[in-house]
Parts: C-alpha cells; sequence; structure tokens
C-alpha cells in the first residue's frame, strides 16, 4: 500500500533541509554575517578595507599584511530574533506563536603572526552559515516545516603577501563542516490517528577558498576586495518516519539518504578612509551569487519497512537569485582608549514570493549598528556591538492536497549582541 503524504513530505523535508533553515541570521540567504565583532559595530562597512585586527582572516586575508604584531581574537556574537504573524489561515487547525529562533551564538577565532617583512601566517575559524527555526509543537503550518537545525564551521589557514608599500594580497583555503537536522510533521492518512513525523539529519566535510587584494592609495585611503568561494557538499545521512500508520516492521521507516548542496561565492568590495586624527569612514558593498540554489535534489534509498527497495531522485524548485548588501560606517575616536562605531546596512533577501515557504519566511532587511572599542593598554583591545534587524513583510501562501493550505504574514525582526577580545603580543 502506498501513502503519497509520506513521499511528499520526505521531498520537502530534504530539499528543504538546509536551504531554509538560516531565515533570521543578520546576513540575508541563510549566511550569517558575524564573524568579526570590530566590523559589526560599523555594519560591516569596509570589512575588506578596514583590516583592524586579525579577523580581517575572514574580511580579506590581504590585510593581514597591515598587522605588524602577532596577535590572537576571539569572540561571540549572539542573535536573538522575533516573529510575529498576522493574517494567518489554514486548512487545519493550529498555534501561530511565532518566535520560532531561539537564542543562538556565532563563535570567532583568529590569530595571525607576522613572519618577515612581506610574509604573513593567518588561522581563522568561524562560522559562516547556519543557524536555528524551531516553531511550537501545533503550529498550524507544521505540515510545511516544524523545526530546523543547520551549523557550517569553518577552519581557514592563510598566507597574506606585501608586494610593496600599495599593494598586498591574501589566499587561504577552507575546510568546511557541515551538519544539520530537520523535522517536519507528517498529515497522517488514516482517520482519526495522530500525526506523523519525519526526521533527516545529515553531514558532510567540503573544501573551498579565501583571497581577497589590498590597495593603499595613501596612508589614509584604502580599498579592499575579497572573494569567498562556493562549496561543494553532499550530505549523507539517514531519515526516520514515524507515527500510527508510518511505521510497520522492524526496520520501517528508516532510510539512507544524501543531499547535494552548494553554498554560494561572494565577492565584497570596500573603502576605508580616515577622515582626520578622530574620524574613519567605511563604505562597502557584497554580491552574492544565491542563483546557484534553483533547486535541490536529493536521493532517498529505502532500507525496509514502507519504504522498502525505493530508490527515488527528487527535486524542490527554490528559485533564489543573486543579492547585494550595502553599507556605511563611521567611527570616531573618543580618546587614546575608547573608539565608537556606527553603521547602517541593506541587505536583499534572495527568496521570491512563489516558492518562500515557512522555513525561509524572510524579506530584504535594514540593519542599524552600533559598537565600541576599549584599548586599555597597547596590547589589548574589547570591542562590543549592538545591531538591529528590520526585515520587510513577506507573506507565506501555499496550498498542498496533501498538507493543505497555509497562508500568514511574517514581521521579522532581530538583535544581535557581540564581543570580541584581541591581545597583542
Amino acid at each position: 500500500m502506498e501513502f503519497p503524504v509520506i513521499k511528499i513530505a520526505l521531498k520537502t523535508g530534504l530539499a528543504l533541509a538546509i536551504a531554509a533553515v538560516s531565515s533570521h541570521g543578520l546576513a540575508g540567504g541563510f549566511a550569517i554575517n558575524e564573524q568579526s565583532v570590530s566590523s559589526m559595530g560599523s555594519a560591516f562597512a569596509g570589512r575588506s578595507s578596514s583590516a583592524e585586527d586579525a579577523s580581517t582572516v575572514f574580511g580579506n586575508p590581504a590585510g593581514m599584511s597591515r598587522l605588524k604584531r602577532e596577535q590572537v581574537s576571539g569572540g561571540v556574537a549572539l542573535i536573538h530574533a522575533r516573529t510575529d504573524f498576522d493574517h494567518a489561515s489554514g486548512s487545519f487547525s493550529g498555534s501561530n506563536d511565532g518566535d520560532m529562533v531561539p537564542l543562538v551564538g556565532a563563535p570567532m577565532a583568529y590569530y595571525v603572526k607576522p613572519l618577515d617583512a612581506h610574509w604573513t601566517f593567518g588561522l581563522g575559524m568561524y562560522v559562516p552559515f547556519g543557524l536555528i527555526t524551531n516553531y511550537e509543537d501545533n503550529f498550524q503550518g507544521r505540515y510545511y516545516g516544524d523545526h530546523s537545525e543547520v551549523r557550517v564551521v569553518t577552519l581557514q589557514p592563510t598566507l597574506s603577501y606585501r608586494i610593496n608599500d600599495q599593494l598586498s594580497i591574501g589566499f587561504g583555503p577552507t575546510i568546511n563542516r557541515i551538519d544539520g537536522e530537520l523535522t517536519s510533521a507528517l498529515r497522517n492518512p488514516l482517520p482519526g490517528a495522530g500525526d506523523g513525523e519525519v526526521k533527516i539529519k545529515g553531514d558532510d566535510l567540503a573544501l573551498g577558498y579565501n583571497a581577497g587584494l589590498l590597495f593603499e592609495f595613501s596612508p589614509r585611503t584604502r580599498v579592499g576586495l575579497s572573494y569567498h568561494s562556493k562549496v561543494d557538499y553532499t550530505l549523507k545521512g539517514h531519515t526516520e518516519v514515524a507515527g500510527p500508520g508510518f511505521v510497520i516492521g522492524s526496520s520501517a521507516g528508516k532510510y539512507d539518504a544524501s543531499l547535494d548542496l552548494t553554498t554560494p561565492e561572494s565577492v565584497d568590495f570596500s573603502i576605508t578612509h580616515e577622515l582626520n586624527a578622530d574620524w574613519t569612514l567605511y563604505a562597502g558593498s557584497t554580491w552574492t551569487r544565491w542563483s546557484r540554489l534553483e533547486e535541490i535534489r536529493a536521493d532517498n534509498q529505502g532500507v525496509g519497512g514502507l519504504l522498502a527497495g525505493n530508490l527515488t531522485t527528487i527535486s524542490e524548485a527554490q528559485n533564489w537569485h543573486d543579492t547585494w548588501a550595502h553599507a556605511l560606517g563611521a567611527a570616531y575616536k573618543l580618546n587614546s582608549q575608547w573608539t565608537l562605531r556606527t553603521g547602517l546596512a541593506v541587505d536583499q533577501s534572495p527568496t521570491n514570493n512563489t516558492d518562500r515557504s515557512p522555513r525561509i519566511p524572510s524579506g530584504d532587511r535594514t540593519i542599524v549598528s552600533l559598537g565600541a572599542g576599549w584599548s586599555p593598554n597597547d596590547v589589548m583591545t574589547i570591542d562590543l556591538a549592538y545591531s538591529y534587524l528590520m526585515e520587510d513583510d513577506t507573506k507565506i501562501n501555499h496550498v498542498s492536497t496533501t498538507k493543505g493550505a497555509y497562508s500568514s504574514t511574517y514581521k521579522n525582526t532581530a538583535h544581535g549582541l557581540g564581543a570580541q577580545v584581541t591581545y597583542r603580543f
């Protein structure tokens, strides 16, 4: 006996397991911006040109050439998101509490050591992608998405080379580990039976790279260009199906699964200008090739029970588009110990009104940031930053013969708080 509801729910779960999880990060799509708290204070304007501490390993590896002393930087950014629903309706009853993103943290750590007058070595660890969405158990749109958790952790060894007094280049391979878990509710085909559940887990290790150049027009003005490569993953894991009417036999509801996913490349261009001894201005733009995510194809291999012997290649349309993010920022040197920062950024969402789902209810966003750096001496700096994100209202409107209809308007906001310590030897 065949239950179409299972196949469709598994298809949606696999296809969205990675692509749809991080709609409330302080960057577009499922990217995370928080790899540097010192840059966070100016809304990441000047990310590839500022080169103020060891976090330039991520922002622009060429910027390590500006750091004349061995140093380490480490910190964490906390993200708290809030979602309110308007005009929610659907074929089935349920709640619409919102606030499906718990408090999450993005850690970062960097080390930079000048080797001689030209060469500098660096090492970075950061989180470029991933967050969590977790709806309440009785969420009205639960058949379109329930719980998602994905993280990418990157390790990046890096070298930079100062060609002359004006031009530096940098390059570093990235070692990226991705793992994730997704659960979705299954509408039970048996009359009077409760919902079932599908859960998928998978992980992979893949390589990419980060490259950049820094050109200094003068001691007070410099421009930076950095490139983060795409990374191709093949997540391998398993899927479990549970619930009355879904589990048949001792090994039923369990099967092997694999999912191909490419995280997109991005290019950041920025300029830093020291207006005078007190003021520094930043501007930058980032382009991300989200159009790589036209669809996600997954292979499902049944290993027993209800789906025994079933090998299915499935795909789910995403139709994301390339995006631009733009930012302006400023820093004011209050005195020898304190530097104050602020910034404003606008960031496009790669999603569209047709394919947007409850897992990816994000829209275009505006981000306002404040920050401060405290240097009690010449060996240590403590950076703090706060960001507030406001998204345009987004609408979800889906109809399915097996999952019913669900529509709602999402109102998303988020707060980010970061702290970072830099120590120079």
